[in-house]
């Protein structure tokens, strides 16, 4: 299954809600990375067993069910979460690209790719239609969590 979306961050025809920075959005993506229990409450663990400048690689842990991942970040541009195949797991991966098409008017683009062939995906298109709710709906709450930490000043001074 590919697919994508587009969340807005900043609503600059709304005057009564905080205009955030590119940076405390970058700030808030690597901090999703970094400490997904934040945005993802169904994960019981995650360490960081690697970790340079532009890429880090992680161990989740959802109760029985253990994943490893490989995180890379673009600065400022983009972060690239990639699993590869392992147990029963296909290869897959997500990348949440920040766009800004006029200054301050800021989006996330998300871009899923499940590793299907199209036959696959053809014969998972119920649950695939599920996946996409659910994918957009965690994605909307990860901006959400994102503008609240920036209002409350929480994403001011984090390292980027």
């Amino acid at each position: 299954m590919k697919f994508e979306h587009l969340v807005e961050i900043n609503d600059l025809s709304n005057p009564a809600i905080l205009v955030i920075t590119r940076e405390q959005l970058w700030r808030g993506l690597i901090l999703r990375a970094e400490s997904p229990k934040l945005f993802v409450d169904y994960i019981d663990e995650c360490s960081i067993t690697e970790r340079s400048e532009v890429t880090m690689s992680r161990n989740l842990r959802y109760g029985d069910l253990r994943i490893a991942d490989q995180v890379s970040f673009v600065h400022q541009q983009h972060v690239h979460y990639d699993v590869p195949a392992q147990k029963d797991i296909p290869q897959s991966s997500l990348r949440m690209s920040i766009e800004e098409p006029v200054p301050e008017a800021l989006f996330v683009r998300f871009v899923y790719d499940s590793g299907h062939t199209v036959e696959q995906d053809a014969e998972n298109e119920m649950y695939n239609a599920y996946r996409r709710s659910a994918y957009e709906e965690a994605d909307v709450d990860t901006i959400r969590l994102i503008r609240e930490l920036a209002e409350a000043g929480r994403l001011d001074s984090l390292p980027t």
